[in-house]
């Protein structure tokens, strides 16, 4: 059976994460569903990541098996169709071997945080970004971030309910980028490694902001990362504002200077 790669963003309000769940919308399902409608089903695809309830992606990857050998952009085209109109696209298809798989094959894993820094709640970015009311030192931030980049035992940053075999993780990138945002101030978190403990990334972004507010300092984070231990963690920060961003694999999977999926008509 032809497999497909498909490159999938949305907005996470809607859904209880990515996975499918038996009475609880999800990406996963959205998906699925729009699959059966192209080909009779059950349809079960797999993503390089399974974001948790209201997080968000810009690049998640996925692959799924088809009956029929589909044309990329048509299918894609196809999917959009049939996902209006949840919060879903597919932005990017394409044929890949039948061993090819979105999660298995991934190398790398990158991650977008936003902190929108403004005393006025947030209109058009509400739920897109963590909102608070306070300026953020972005270098006491990045200098305490620094600590955590390298191979080390994150318990202290993972989740309780983690099913990782190992907290021993390598974190290539902890980048934080003070910015102007069209709605005020923001600070980006730009995170990157080859796989994630369960909320690891929102552990990191609520630990570093009671740095970037005065409250901790970078050697805390440092305290807190060598303790092992996940009450020594600070605050995890709410999933608004967390994007998967982008996935990388050995070779390219989507080639937007010949592919059909970015073409206008």
């Amino acid at each position: 059976m032809p497999r497909y790669a498909l490159k999938v963003e949305y907005q996470g309000a809607p859904f209880a994460g990515w996975q499918r769940q038996k009475e609880l919308p999800s990406v996963q399902g959205a998906i699925e569903d729009a699959l059966a409608r192209l080909e009779p089903g059950p349809h079960t695809i797999a993503a390089a990541g399974r974001t948790d309830a209201g997080v968000h992606a810009l690049g998640q990857v996925a692959h799924c098996n088809l009956a029929r050998d589909w044309d990329p952009f048509r299918l894609s085209e196809a999917l959009n169709y049939h996902l209006k109109p949840q919060p879903v696209a597919i932005v990017a298809a394409a044929q890949v071997a039948e061993d090819w798989h979105a999660r298995f094959s991934a190398v790398e894993r990158q991650y977008l945080f936003r902190i929108l820094m403004r005393r006025a709640p947030a209109t058009h970015d509400q739920g897109q970004v963590w909102r608070i009311s306070h300026r953020l030192d972005a270098a006491a931030m990045q200098e305490a971030a620094d600590r955590l980049i390298g191979r080390h035992d994150f318990t202290t940053f993972r989740s309780s309910i983690c099913q990782a075999a190992s907290p021993v993780k390598t974190l290539d990138e902890l980048r934080v980028e003070e910015m102007a945002g069209f709605s005020g101030p923001e600070i980006h978190f730009h995170v990157r490694a080859r796989s994630f403990l369960h909320n690891q990334v929102r552990s990191f972004v609520g630990t570093l902001e009671r740095v970037g507010a005065g409250a901790w300092t970078p050697g805390d984070v440092r305290d807190a990362l060598e303790a092992a231990d996940r009450a020594a963690c600070g605050p995890v920060c709410p999933p608004q504002g967390l994007y998967l961003a982008q996935v990388g694999y050995p070779e390219p999977v989507f080639d937007y200077s010949t592919s059909q999926n970015t073409r206008i008509t």
